[in-house]
């Protein structure tokens, strides 16, 4: 059994027989006692839990598709099927089937049910070497049954299309296809619909060649029309040949290109024909089919590029602001189409192409039809211009900048956003549409730094300067008439709530708000500076007040960018506007339902608590905790009741310390003040005594009192704590002096108060005590 467990993706079939996934996660074939027998476990790659616990039965038929795909039944009607990302990972769970089965790992399916079944089989399926029946109208069901057995086997369905890939068979099959038409042989029709569907079913280049050229393609259209499961045939010819009109707006003189053109549409034709709504088994199967159209495709888009002249007429015309809107609007959908078809390019090519189309003047061709009042011919340009800006949206940006240098009229942004709000669907689907094309563009992701200035500043800074204000001209025009006083959103007339609980309006609101959200997200700078000056956050908290709750929640969501953002600016804004009055009255009367719209809110309040966004808690609690404390099912109110205690707490704490640090200061100057005149009155005492065992004669001992009475006087000396102290004399204190040579004063060089003045009568020990 294989050790290694591989990813794989778990489908089964639903009663409507549509695959639907069951999970991922990793598979392995191993032993369970419970069932007594090796089963294929997938148990999730996140958290292990067991998807798919399936015995391997002796007798279940086990299909491998497609080298990466494992298909087995259940029960009856009950299909399993595993998805492998690789052949390899998928051969080695295929070995542990055919191990349990006896059977040979080479093979792609364990139990054929063809050769099990009643019905005659042809040996040759199972032989290595198939024979194709003579092609005649009698042998037609042989053949039909032998392309439609060996489409489960890859080296089968490989030697059969060498067999046919010839075209003198299938000349001779189509030639059947005529007769059976001309007897009205209902059988041989239905047989030649298998039998052409199984060849395209074969997925060989070199049969699709001839099957697709234009000698046998409406022959094979032909026989696609007589489906066994259709009660009538389908009439696929006369809607090719009848109904399907090619247009040229500019005559296309190229025959190859013309021939070129009118195969690709009928091959696309035809795989829409055989895949409507193709499943997750099928996308390969016609894989061939497929890169056949898009090699076409890329061959129309180069020989129309190689044609200079072509698109140069197109372009002048385009650019003609005198053409008439008919012409105009099938040049568009001629271009349009050929945007489409050049999604097929490589990257390289697509650059090539673009700078072309750059050249030749499409932006400005596009700035035209979007001008004109057309709603055909807006909807044809705003898809071109889609494709543009996902080719390179800094060539777009280019333009947009470029194009404010353009007098007297409409900027181009300008007109894509006017666009965006003339949408007439009900559901706006152009509008959504162009906003994900403005969002692209002002995505930072797809913004380069060139070395000769920044892109991304350049054009933010245009975009806010002269298209903000349009974008947001419905959001201002609905929320204009509103009554608001000096802090607080307080009502408003019913015909703006009516407005607000229109389902357009409030659709085409919510749209902005989102753009406003990404943009707070990722131009932080622009949108703080245009958000304070606009006063914007006001206008949208306004919308709390539509009955729609996805507009509400658009509103919420932006408000909750912006704490995202953590700016004490903005949360200053907040706090001064009072925006948490609006965002509280929604949570109350949404009562206790747990919706959306209270999860939402909740996670706002939560994110301020978990951030211990310090401003914002307190302005919460102070204001609004009386109202939120009876909220108990989450924590998240009384978290921020504690957030703010814990903040006082330390606030106190930080007063209380340093009140002691100050009074620490105080009491040590004084204490060393203290120390220090004791020293030097110890010191002047020492001296006497010394003098009085030898005198000096009067006069000197005048001199010397003079001179130090002067020295006292003049130079200060600075203390421990570092203040400056002055001895002297006065004369009015000659008494005093002479019991106490040695009296001093201290003289602070900071103020305390007035303590100054009592500082000489006041021993330092005995100075007034600050409380902490």
């Amino acid at each position: 059994m294989a050790d290694e467990q591989s990813i794989v993706k778990v489908y089964f079939l639903n009663d409507d027989q549509q695959w639907e996934i069951l999970g991922k996660g990793h598979v392995s074939a191993v032993y369970v006692e419970r069932l007594q027998g090796i089963c294929l476990l997938v148990r999730s790659e996140p958290n292990g839990i067991q998807i798919l616990e399936s015995k391997i039965d002796p007798d279940t038929p086990y299909q491998r598709r497609q080298g990466t795909l494992i298909v087995w039944s259940e029960a009856e009607n009950h299909g399993m099927a595993m998805s492998f990302p690789d052949a390899a990972s998928c051969y080695e769970i295929w070995k542990d089937i055919c191990q349990v089965q006896g059977k040979d790992p080479s093979t792609d399916i364990t139990h054929d049910p063809l050769v099990e079944s009643e019905d005659e089989t042809l040996d040759d399926v199972t032989d290595d070497v198939l024979e194709l029946p003579n092609c005649e109208l009698g042998k037609l069901d042989q053949i039909a049954h032998l392309v439609t057995s060996v489409l489960t086997s890859p080296l089968h369905k490989e030697k059969l299309a060498l067999l046919v890939a010839n075209e003198d068979f299938i000349k001779q099959l189509l030639q059947l296809f005529h007769t059976c038409e001309d007897l009205e042989d209902t059988e041989g029709l239905q047989n030649l619909h298998d039998i052409v569907k199984g060849m395209l079913f074969l997925n060989q280049a070199s049969l699709l060649e001839i099957l697709v050229s234009d000698k046998y393609i409406m022959d094979v259209v032909g026989c696609l029309e007589y489906d066994p499961a259709l009660a009538q045939p389908k009439r696929h010819r006369e809607f090719l040949t009848q109904k399907v009109k090619f247009k040229e707006v500019i005559p296309i003189i190229d025959q190859a290109l013309l021939q070129k053109i009118h195969q690709t549409y009928r091959v696309q034709y035809i795989q829409d024909i055989l895949f409507p709504i193709p499943s997750i088994f099928e996308e390969n199967f016609l894989s061939t089919l497929t890169n056949f159209i898009l090699l076409n495709k890329s061959d129309i888009v180069n020989m129309l590029q190689e044609d200079d002249e072509f698109l140069s007429t197109v372009f002048a015309q385009l650019r003609d602001k005198t053409t008439d809107d008919d012409t105009r609007r099938e040049l568009l959908f001629f271009f349009k189409e050929f945007c489409a078809f050049s999604q097929t390019l490589h990257s390289a090519n697509k650059n090539a192409l673009l700078k072309t189309l750059t050249q030749l003047g499409i932006l400005p061709a596009l700035k035209i039809a979007m001008g004109i009042n057309d709603l055909q011919i807006k909807s044809a340009a705003t898809d071109i211009f889609t494709y543009l800006v996902e080719y390179s949206p800094s060539r777009v940006r280019e333009f947009i900048i470029e194009d404010q240098e353009s007098e007297g009229s409409i900027l181009f942004i300008n007109l894509v956003i006017e666009q965006i709000f003339c949408d007439t669907d009900p559901e706006l689907g152009s509008a959504v549409h162009l906003m994900g094309v403005l969002r692209a563009l002002l995505d930072p992701n797809n913004m380069v730094t060139a070395s000769s200035h920044c892109e991304r500043s350049e054009f933010l800074r245009f975009f806010c300067k002269h298209s903000m204000n349009n974008l947001i001209a419905p959001l201002l025009s609905t929320t204009s008439a509103y009554i608001r006083d000096k802090d607080n959103i307080v009502g408003s007339d019913e015909n703006n709530k009516n407005c607000l609980n229109n389902y357009r309006t409030a659709q085409l609101l919510a749209l902005i708000l989102d753009l406003l959200s990404f943009c707070v997200q990722h131009h932080t700078y622009y949108m703080k500076k245009y958000i304070l000056n606009k006063d914007l956050l006001r206008k949208v908290l306004i919308l709390i007040n539509s009955k729609h709750t996805f507009l509400i929640l658009c509103a919420i969501r932006f408000m909750r960018r912006m704490i995202g953002l953590r700016d004490e600016l903005l949360n200053r804004y907040i706090i001064k506007g009072n925006f948490f009055e609006p965002v509280v009255n929604a949570l109350l009367e949404n009562g206790t339902r747990y919706n959306m719209l209270n999860s939402a809110i909740v996670e706002l309040f939560d994110y301020i608590r978990m951030e211990n966004i310090k401003s914002l808690v307190a302005h919460i609690v102070e204001k609004f905790y009386a109202t939120l404390k009876s909220i108990e099912y989450v924590q998240t109110f009384k978290g921020l009741k504690v957030k703010y205690e814990q903040e006082k707490e330390l606030k106190n704490q930080l007063t209380k310390n340093l009140c002691s640090v100050l009074y620490s200061q105080v009491f040590c100057r004084g204490s060393s003040v203290l120390e220090e005149e004791e020293e030097e009155e110890t010191s002047i005492n020492e001296n006497i005594k010394e003098e009085a065992v030898k005198s000096p004669p009067e006069s000197d001992i005048e001199i010397q009192k003079t001179k130090e009475n002067e020295d006292k006087v003049d130079l200060p000396s600075k203390t421990s704590c570092g203040d400056f102290k002055f001895t002297s004399c006065h004369s009015a204190d000659a008494a005093d002096e002479t019991s106490n040579p040695n009296r001093t004063s201290v003289i602070c060089l900071v103020d305390y108060s007035d303590d100054e003045e009592e500082e000489d009568e006041t021993p330092p020990s005995k100075r007034p005590h600050l409380s902490p």
